[in-house]
């Protein structure tokens, strides 16, 4: 609305706003004031502006260029998916952790993973894997679509159909390899293999079990030897549940159920940088720190390497099964109105044929 009065700005302001739309207001002069206050968001004109209508803003164009407007909302969108892709990474990381630590330690009287451990992978989901995911650039693509409602929860349908199928995968391929890992993950293959300076008998081409119990409570043979340190059946579970989070990190970067999540990865230097230091982090912990983390002295072998890393990989199978499961066939805890559009003209061109 051009050279109109004010009570007309601030009304149609009032009643856009009553019919739960959200409302941008542009101006320079004090007549603007009311319109801009009252609005969500009000952008003034930094160079022309009245103080008056400064004051009632919220954003200042220093440049009084409308294409800045358009430069905000792409920004403010991509803040919001940031976020989204930051807390999809987290709560996935948690609920496998929890699921890990509880079945764990209800089974074997104690957690797969130690305490130093989870700090680790703390350090990984709060800290580097949040300045990684929240570095992403914003393009063009997300001015294609619809404004996010304000009653929208943040966590959304598609979200939690994700990081419930990725814990579920995650944690039935950990648990099967806490309870049978030593029948799959390679060793060197020697008549008797030893631990620095104990010889366990009957052991070879595969890891001998770490876990503290077995499942009818019977000690392992491994536990009767206090000087080998810890089990390399263990160690190999902690860095394949590092992998896991490693490759779902870049998954992560695509939470629309877009294919392609190797889009615009090549461009953001400071994600690939952080994920690189995690990866390096990782070999220096499982092959150098010993007792310290709870890991084999001797670290891990060569093909115990490889099939940490293939078995990480599979986050990103997880993730791709994940694109094609609809989103109604998961729940949801709050509003997600991108969802209930789709889903109602779904219904509609069903009702239709």
């Amino acid at each position: 609305m051009a050279r109109s009065r004010p009570e007309d700005k601030y009304l149609l302001v009032t009643g856009l706003r009553q019919f739960s739309a959200v409302v941008a207001v542009t101006g320079d002069g004090t007549n603007d004031a009311p319109a801009l206050k009252k609005a969500d968001v009000g952008f003034a004109m930094g160079m022309t502006g009245t103080d008056v209508c400064k004051d009632a803003a919220d954003i200042l164009l220093t440049d009084d260029n409308f294409a800045s407007i358009v430069k905000a909302a792409k920004w403010g969108r991509n803040v919001y998916d940031n976020i989204q892709r930051f807390l999809q990474f987290q709560l996935t990381v948690n609920v496998v952790a929890l699921i890990t630590a509880f079945i764990g330690s209800c089974i074997m009287t104690e957690s797969p993973l130690t305490a130093l451990q989870l700090l680790w992978v703390n350090l990984i989901m709060d800290s580097l894997a949040s300045l990684a995911l929240a570095t992403e650039k914003p393009t063009d693509a997300l001015l294609q679509r619809k404004p996010q409602s304000r009653e929208d929860y943040i966590v959304s349908r598609k979200m939690i159909k994700h990081i419930i199928g990725m814990s579920i995968g995650q944690a039935f391929i950990i648990f099967f390899f806490v309870f049978y890992g030593e029948n799959i993950i390679p060793e060197k293959c020697d008549p008797e293999y030893q631990f620095d300076r104990v010889i366990i008998p009957g052991q070879s081409c595969t890891v001998y079990p770490g876990r503290p119990y077995y499942a009818n409570g019977v000690d392992p043979l491994y536990k009767k030897y206090e000087d080998v340190g810890p089990s390399r059946h263990l160690t190999f579970i902690f860095t394949l549940f590092v992998f896991f989070q490693i490759f779902n990190m870049l998954v992560c970067r695509k939470i629309h159920d877009e294919l392609n999540w190797l889009s615009g990865i090549f461009t953001n230097f400071i994600f690939i940088g952080v994920w690189l230091i995690i990866c390096v982090g990782q070999v220096v912990i499982t092959q150098f720190t010993g007792r310290v983390f709870s890991v084999h002295l001797q670290g891990l072998t060569g093909p115990q390497w490889g099939l940490a890393i293939g078995l990480g990989a599979t986050s990103i199978i997880f993730d791709f099964i994940l694109k094609w499961v609809p989103d109604r066939f998961c729940f949801q805890i709050g509003k997600d109105s991108f969802f209930d559009e789709r889903e109602a003209k779904r219904r509609a061109g069903v009702a239709a044929r």
